[in-house]
């Protein structure tokens, strides 16, 4: 007489469905790929208004960018090599003065940065950016 096996529990399940699994990952996928666009451009950033704390009283300095791309320093023009040569004087005689930049909100991000980066290779590396207040509605 040929010998029966029982059928366990483990025996019952000898494959995995994979119909939800995919179901599961086609929804996800669907979902991130209609989400990702909003959130990329759903962000209004207008970095030159904010709160931010008082200028300091005294051992400061002011560089300020135009809407035309001139350059302040002491409300006066300069060109980048000349403010260079000043700041480097500047560092040279006191080590310990602020720079605070301004910069009008029309101008590329990058000629601020440019800026900076210039600002920094003179031996500054304490520079504020100066923001103008928040208006309240």
């Amino acid at each position: 007489m040929p010998r029966r096996k029982q059928r366990s529990q483990l025996d019952a399940i000898d494959q995995i469905n994979m119909t939800p699994l995919l179901d599961l990952t086609f929804l996800l996928l669907i979902v991130f790929m209609i989400t990702m666009p909003l959130m990329e451009y759903g962000t209004s950033v207008n970095p030159p208004e904010m709160n931010a704390e008082q200028l300091p009283p005294e051992n400061f300095r002011s560089v300020t960018l135009k809407k035309n791309g001139d350059i302040d320093y002491e409300r006066r023009v300069v060109s980048r090599e000349e403010l260079m040569l000043e700041l480097r004087q500047l560092k040279a005689e006191s080590p310990k003065t602020i720079l605070l930049l301004r910069a009008d909100g029309t101008r590329p991000y990058n000629d601020v940065i440019d800026l900076m980066r210039d600002i920094k290779n003179s031996g500054f590396t304490n520079i504020s950016l100066v923001t103008q207040a928040e208006r309240s509605n």
